[in-house]
């Protein structure tokens, strides 16, 4: 990857995150992260400077450099594939737009934590030379470990990163495993030379905003006699996954805690100029505005659904464009919805992006135009999620149901799945589009009777909003035919059969011809319960059922949180229900 950085001019403030774990360390959170994801993530929160610091390995480094070389080596013979053709193309063009410091986080004794950043040009070879010189195993070189048994000390590794060209930085220096942490039962000798040797560059700290008597970097502003050494302070991420833990605030993303560095160019001899240097206001913590609300991200949180769809690509090949068309017939015959293009319906992994947006954009509405009757007027715009463009599609609801593709391909969306319509739904959209009848004149209307209600105990429970319901089934030469209902419309569906059903409905039939319902296999609440749930497609999805007065029970097969509500959502987990 390319070292050359911005021209020397006028300085500026640029964000650096020297302290970024990445797959390569054993305790990384996040193993299906890829280096490009890694790499668009530290893009995306707008770094310019960032640095590989695996425990006590070089490993990360060494994959990212060799899945480049690999790349370039199968360019020059001609073998790119497409996507690999992307792919480089991507690592080529961060690696113009970030510099990309290789190092490491060395455990020295007494498991103090201390960062070596170098180079961008310092071998891999380099590097592992010097983890062996300070006592790491040679057979541990590759786990990412924060164990890995008796190594040098503390000072030692200062001298040796400093004389080995690299930036000596004592990690998380005022938390575990820091040099400076508080309470740590050694003498303040000790203390004074781990935090004041010449060798050593800057602390990074976790308070650096903090305005308490007791915040680190005021403890080493020079002013105390036993500490007349005042030291750089900085902060650094830590990260050991590409986005905050939702579960614990304090396990960091790539960026969450950044410091800005007054430089005249982008270079690592700028960024040591200012460490070695007695210019302390050329550092500072860098507080970010909050970031725009994304709305792809917010969409990729929920997931496909009934009324969104995810798409990582539209290409021809493969089938993806008339996925993506498929989706606007099914969209336009039901409610409407929007199909995002270029990121999945996970919140898993960065998005993939569109390339040249435009050009896509103009494609599919000329596919839409010459494919999909009758015409259909739909919204295509690009959205930008995590630094990438996004193809945004919003289908409105169609008023001459049913839509088609190809002229004869008509689609239907349920849930999260797109299929062909059966007979019974192509009736229903039939139905939808034909005129409405008169209402009869003002004098022979009659008033509609009202609903009776009795509030007795053996009353009806609505049924769930989500969900199959099976009517009847009936048997004609050997094969079981079913009449569904889907819960969230009340549409009925006849003459399925377990061979013809779609997803939810072939789990709703096999259950039912498979599984008899025994009344001791449920959880009764009253005279609803949970027969039983599992997880399918990335949902929990719940087979409910209901005793009715007549004393039948009804089943609802494949209900998932969305469609629980009053008294169904009680059966949620840990008692999620919310009193609605």
């Amino acid at each position: 990857m390319s070292t050359s950085r911005y021209r020397k001019g006028k300085r500026q403030w640029r964000r650096m995150d020297l302290h970024l774990h990445t797959p390569a360390s054993a305790d990384w959170a996040e193993p299906d992260v890829t280096f490009l994801d890694w790499l668009y993530k530290a893009e995306m929160r707008g770094l310019d400077i960032i640095a590989i610091t695996d425990h006590n390995t070089v490993a990360g480094v060494a994959r990212l450099r060799e899945e480049v070389e690999r790349l370039t080596w199968l360019e020059q013979q001609n073998r790119l594939r497409p996507q690999e053709r992307r792919a480089l193309d991507e690592y080529r063009r961060l690696g113009e737009k970030l510099l990309i410091l290789p190092g490491f986080e060395f455990t020295a004794t007494f498991g103090f934590h201390i960062l070596g950043i170098f180079p961008p040009e310092t071998s891999v070879r380099e590097l592992e030379y010097l983890l062996l010189k300070l006592n790491v195993p040679p057979d541990k070189l590759d786990e990412g470990s924060t164990e890995v048994g008796p190594t040098a000390d503390v000072l030692t590794a200062y001298r040796l990163i400093h004389e080995a060209g690299g930036l000596v930085i004592a990690a998380h220096a005022n938390s575990a495993n820091g040099v400076a942490m508080r309470d740590f039962p050694f003498g303040g000798q000790t203390k004074i030379a781990y935090t004041q040797d010449p060798h050593l560059h800057a602390l990074e700290v976790t308070d650096l905003e903090s305005r308490s008597r007791r915040a680190t970097a005021r403890f080493f502003d020079g002013s105390k006699p036993e500490y007349p050494r005042r030291m750089h302070c900085i902060q650094g991420s830590d990260a050991h996954r590409l986005n905050r833990s939702p579960k614990d605030k304090h396990q960091l993303g790539i960026g969450d805690r950044v410091t800005e560095i007054l430089l005249p160019e982008v270079s690592f001899e700028a960024i040591k100029e200012v460490f070695e240097g007695n210019d302390f206001a050329r550092t500072r913590p860098y507080r970010p505005t909050r970031e725009p609300y994304d709305h792809v991200l917010a969409a990729r949180e929920q997931g496909p659904n009934i009324v969104q769809s995810f798409h990582e690509s539209m290409t021809r090949r493969g089938g993806r464009l008339h996925a993506v068309l498929a989706d606007v017939v099914a969209f336009a015959n039901a409610q409407g919805g929007t199909i995002y293009i270029g990121v999945s319906g996970t919140r898993k992994g960065l998005p993939t992006g569109v390339d040249k947006p435009e050009e896509a954009i103009a494609i599919l509405k000329q596919e839409i135009q010459r494919k999909i009757t009758p015409p259909l007027d739909v919204t295509v715009d690009v959205m930008e999620s995590q630094g990438r463009p996004i193809i945004r599609v919003v289908v409105p609801e169609g008023h001459e149901k049913p839509y088609c593709l190809d002229q004869t391909h008509i689609y239907v969306r349920q849930e999260s799945e797109t299929s062909l319509a059966v007979r019974d739904e192509i009736i229903e959209l039939v139905k939808q589009s034909l005129p409405k009848p008169e209402a009869p004149p003002a004098e022979k209307a009659k008033p509609e009777p009202q609903p009776t209600f009795d509030p007795s105990p053996g009353d009806r429970t609505d049924p769930p909003k989500v969900g199959v319901q099976i009517l009847a089934t009936v048997e004609r030469k050997g094969v079981l035919y079913h009449t569904l209902k889907d819960l969230r419309n009340n549409q009925v569906v006849q003459n399925v059969t377990r061979a013809s059903a779609r997803k939810l409905w072939n789990y709703a039939i096999s259950q039912h011809e498979s599984n008899s319902l025994r009344p001791e296999d449920v959880t009764w609440r009253g005279n609803i319960g949970l027969w039983r749930q599992q997880k399918r497609a990335g949902k929990v999805r719940y087979d409910l059922v209901q005793r009715m007065p007549d004393g039948s029970i009804e089943v609802y097969y494949g209900v998932t949180e969305e469609g629980m509500e009053g008294p169904w959502r009680q059966f949620l987990p840990d008692d999620e229900s919310d009193g609605k």
